[in-house]
């Protein structure tokens, strides 16, 4: 599912469950050892998911321990992204000669909780989730609305190492080429010497599962992957 949204020059693995081959190292064990037996096995699942990406990648795997806010320590030279939700883990690596940063997110296809759409959304996103819901209502758009600010979260705090508001960047969903723009409300971070404005990303429902990711390049390498038949140009309505 996640791989399908991402350009070919990421690395991904997901699961669909908690597979039992999956183990810890000492030093993460340690870091979840007073956890609630699911909080454990989703840490272990979705390391298990770091593991073969950065296997897949050529990478050593080495202990990803949570560090400012979270955010998993990566093997130097490399950028990456994980996430995990009821019954599916996944992580999405990279050469950091390759991305600037990556964010994926996963949720149940199913609503938010009451009330929680006004808290992390501005109203004139709220206005487009109603329009979308009317134009395609098999889809939780609220939800997926909450998946892809989470997505960009992931990609913005490695770059910034602040904290980014859900009031903090406008979405906007193009309903039918499953992609998404955020444009940033606060001053963006330098890529390549330039500020971001703006993150592009794409979005999937399947198998009961709503995902988003966005995969940024380093500016130096974006011409030659142009012509890619993964990367894509974002189309808002």
């Amino acid at each position: 599912m996640i791989r399908d949204l991402l350009p070919s020059w990421a690395s991904s693995a997901e699961v669909y469950g908690d597979p039992p081959e999956a183990r810890l190292h000492p030093a993460e064990e340690a870091v979840i050892a007073r956890a609630v037996p699911s909080r454990r096995r989703e840490f272990t699942s979705v390391r298990h998911c770091a593991a073969r990406a950065l296997g897949e990648l050529g990478v050593p795997y080495r202990p990803l321990l949570p560090g400012e806010r979270g955010a998993p320590g990566w093997p130097d030279g490399v950028v990456g992204s994980m996430t995990h939700c009821r019954g599916y883990r996944a992580a999405v690596v990279a050469r950091s000669h390759e991305a600037a940063a990556l964010g994926v997110d996963a949720e149940p296809d199913e609503p938010l909780p009451h009330g929680m759409l006004d808290t992390v959304s501005l109203p004139r996103e709220r206005v487009r989730v109603r329009e979308l819901a009317a134009l395609r209502p098999h889809i939780h758009w609220d939800r997926l609305l909450f998946s892809a600010k989470e997505s960009v979260y992931k990609a913005w705090f490695p770059l910034t190492a602040r904290v980014l508001d859900f009031h903090e960047a406008h979405l906007r969903f193009d309903p039918w080429r499953g992609t998404f723009r955020a444009d940033l409300l606060v001053p963006g971070p330098l890529v390549g010497g330039r500020e971001l404005r703006a993150f592009h990303g794409r979005w999937a429902a399947q198998h009961g599962l709503l995902a988003t990711a966005i995969a940024l390049p380093q500016p130096a390498s974006a011409i030659s992957r142009a012509s890619s038949a993964r990367e894509f140009t974002p189309n808002l309505l």
